[in-house]
Parts: C-alpha cells; sequence; structure tokens
C-alpha cells in the first residue's frame, strides 16, 4: 500500500485529473501530503520500530496462531523471491497447484503468484489476492504479509468448504509498491475476468473493518455490515481510500472491493489527509508502512482473526444471494 497521506492524494489526483498512478507521484499536491505528514509526524513520538512479536496459544486459537505464523514467515523472507517462496511453501501445505505468471512494465520485471482453490471450472470466479512485495525499509509485516496472511486463512477455509455459487482461486501482485504494476499486468492479460476481485492491503490490527466499496448497493457492503455487526467489528465503507491493487480492476469496469484492518480513529485522520487538511495527529499506520517500524511486533493477530472470520461469513452470504 501506498503511504495513506501520499495515497490519498495520489487518488484525489487521479480522480480529478484523470492521470495515471505513476503521474500522480510527481504532482504538486503529492508533495503538500508529504509536509503535511512530516509536520504531523514531528508533533508525535515515533513508534517502537522493533516492538517484541505478539505470542498466541495455538491450542486457545489455532485460528489466530496460523494467521500470525504466515505474517511471520514472510516477515522473515530476506527478498522477494524470498517472500514469494514462503507463500509457495504454504500453498503446498494446503493442497493448491500454484502457477507463477512473469511479467514486465518498462524496466521492471516481476511474478506473480495465482491458484485455483475450489469450485466448477465454469462458475463465476471470485478472486482474492492481496500484494506480496514490500519496500526497502522494514519487515512488510504489515505493509503487506498481514493481506497476505488473510488471503491464505480464506484459501484454507474455502478449499476445506466450497461456495456453492462460484469458484475461487488467490493471487498474490508482485511489484505493487512501484505501481501496482503486478495487478495491472493480469488486468491487461485480459484472459480471466473474475465476477469480483476483492483485494486486502494492511489487515494489521484494530477494531474496524475498512471497505473500499465504490457502489453502495453492492451486496457484499450488506453482508459485511451484517458479519462485521456479528463479530464485534466496526465497518467503515465507501469510496476513499488508498490506492492499492483494486484499482486496476476497477478502472477496467471489473468489479472489485478492498479491505483494511485497523483502528477506527485512524480512518478520519487518513481522510483529513486525503482532503488536503492537516491532521490532529499521524494515524499509527502512517507511522508504520513504509518504514523500519513494519514488523511483526506492529500487529494485532487476535484482531486480524476475527476479521478474517467476518471476511469469510461475508463473502459466503454474498455467495448465497449470487443465484
Amino acid at each position: 500500500m501506498a503511504h495513506p497521506v501520499i495515497a490519498g492524494a495520489m487518488q484525489t489526483a487521479f480522480t480529478t485529473l484523470g492521470k495515471g498512478i505513476q503521474m500522480l507521484f510527481k504532482s504538486r499536491l503529492t508533495a503538500v501530503a508529504i509536509a503535511v505528514a512530516l509536520a504531523a509526524c514531528a508533533q508525535t513520538p515515533k513508534l517502537d520500530p522493533n516492538p517484541p512479536a505478539p505470542r498466541v496459544d495455538a491450542a486457545a486459537q489455532p485460528a489466530a496462531a496460523a494467521w500470525l505464523a504466515d505474517v511471520v514467515a514472510m516477515s522473515d523472507a530476506a527478498d522477494a523471491q524470498a517472500r514469494r517462496d514462503a507463500l509457495q511453501q504454504r500453498m503446498r501445505g494446503l493442497g493448491l497447484q500454484w502457477q507463477g505468471v512473469p511479467f514486465a512494465s518498462g524496466e521492471h520485471q516481476g511474478v506473480n503468484l495465482l491458484a485455483d482453490v475450489s469450485g466448477d471450472a465454469a462458475a463465476p470466479l471470485l478472486l482474492l489476492g492481496a500484494h506480496s512485495d514490500k519496500v526497502e525499509h522494514g519487515r512488510g509485516a504489515t505493509d503487506n504479509a498481514s493481506g497476505c496472511a488473510t488471503v491464505l486463512a480464506l484459501a484454507e477455509r474455502f478449499r476445506r468448504e466450497p461456495l456453492r455459487h462460484h469458484r475461487v482461486a488467490i493471487a498474490f501482485w508482485d511489484l505493487e509498491e512501484l505501481g501496482l504494476l503486478g495487478a495491472k499486468a493480469y488486468v491487461a492479460d485480459g484472459k480471466t475476468k473474475p465476477a469480483l476481485y476483492v483485494n486486502f492491503d494492511v489487515f494489521g490490527w484494530g477494531d474496524t473493518l475498512w471497505m473500499m466499496a465504490p457502489d453502495a448497493a453492492q451486496p457484499l457492503v450488506a453482508a459485511t455490515q451484517s458479519a462485521a455487526d456479528a463479530a464485534q467489528l466496526g465497518l467503515s465503507a465507501g469510496d476513499k481510500y488508498p490506492p492499492s491493487d483494486h484499482l486496476p480492476f476497477i478502472k477496467a469496469g471489473w468489479p472489485a472491493v478492498s479491505y483494511s484492518l485497523i483502528g477506527a480513529p485512524e480512518i478520519p485522520l487518513i481522510l483529513d489527509a486525503y482532503a488536503g487538511k492537516k491532521p490532529k495527529a499521524p494515524a499509527k499506520v502512517m507511522q508504520v508502512i513504509h518504514s523500519d517500524a513494519d514488523t511483526v511486533g506492529q500487529i494485532e493477530p487476535v484482531a486480524a482473526a476475527r476479521g478474517v472470520d467476518a471476511i469469510e461469513q461475508a463473502l459466503r452470504a454474498w455467495d448465497a444471494q449470487s443465484k
């Protein structure tokens, strides 16, 4: 995920000017957003960049422990290939047949990982995805091992108990941090259009599911609200959300949503930054991602497991309505 403040400026400029995402990095609006973020951060103590890793009782909370293990495996990886290796090992453990799909964009080369999970090949496709790459700083635990671990958790559940009306596949995108390049390559290929793409980016802590949903009437919004209520989580759904891998799908006219799990107080701070306002304080996510603070110690596996439960129930309810 692009830094939330910078990403907000990117998305605002994208909507206003209709330019490509790469050009937004050069905009004056982005420069202003960076200055706002730095000014706010200067007034707030920095997070401990390396707090102790969370501990979870695997016997009492197996889902949280499994999710945490996947985050740790990716966070411990030395480079992008090692992060993909961790994902491949986990998919093998789930009995999934995966494929690496190389792509090129200008001078950049990457590899997307794709795998079928369950369902009849003729059924409409529900595609779940997250980006596997990270920036140079930090371990990429929150951004975005947390999203990848969420996709793996859902894949395990839908492998065990398939949906009734959709087949399920998963994707791990490369080079998101360089401009959503992996997701763009998949969409440009155009061979497999999903009935819905569900993206996960920064799914690491907090009490609120933040859902990017361009259409409030999308049935998944209501299903997510019901599931969030049952899980005692908040839901913030709307079209204001940081740029991530859902954008190439939406730009192509393909249905897509995206989820994050963060603290409720962070959302208005991020949205203030989108509007060019100086936030009262930097949100935690602004201090963590793209920094040395992005370590396993920042995440909350028990909260994430609750979020996974809610998303699973929401997708099952959505599937049941899709007759």
